[in-house]
């Protein structure tokens, strides 16, 4: 039913064999897409997401006053004044209570 099919890696763009196994396999998982890097780029991406190699943007943070005690503090929003704002030790009870 499947045929081995040689694609192009996205990333080092060399070619590589999709083999008939591996089509085979995706069809039991329900992946519809076809491999768009070779088996070493898969590999080195995996890798790299692991040890968090892959770079993040710090969050954005926003200087608030807290609401409860007036201490000041940031917070990951730009506060509007509409809604109160708690610094973390503040917050942290609040949270854990309305459960």
């Amino acid at each position: 039913m499947f045929n081995d099919k040689v694609l192009s890696c996205k990333d080092c763009g060399r070619e590589f064999t999709f083999s008939a196994s591996e089509q085979e396999f995706y069809a039991e998982k329900g992946f519809t897409n076809e491999p768009g890097r070779c088996p070493e780029c898969r590999s080195a991406r995996k890798a790299q997401g692991r040890s968090g190699g892959y770079s993040r943007q710090p969050r954005e943070m926003f200087p608030a006053v807290c609401s409860a005690c007036g201490k000041e503090t940031t917070v990951p929003f730009q506060p509007t004044g509409e809604k109160p704002v708690y610094c973390r030790d503040c917050y942290q009870p609040r949270s854990r209570s309305n459960w």
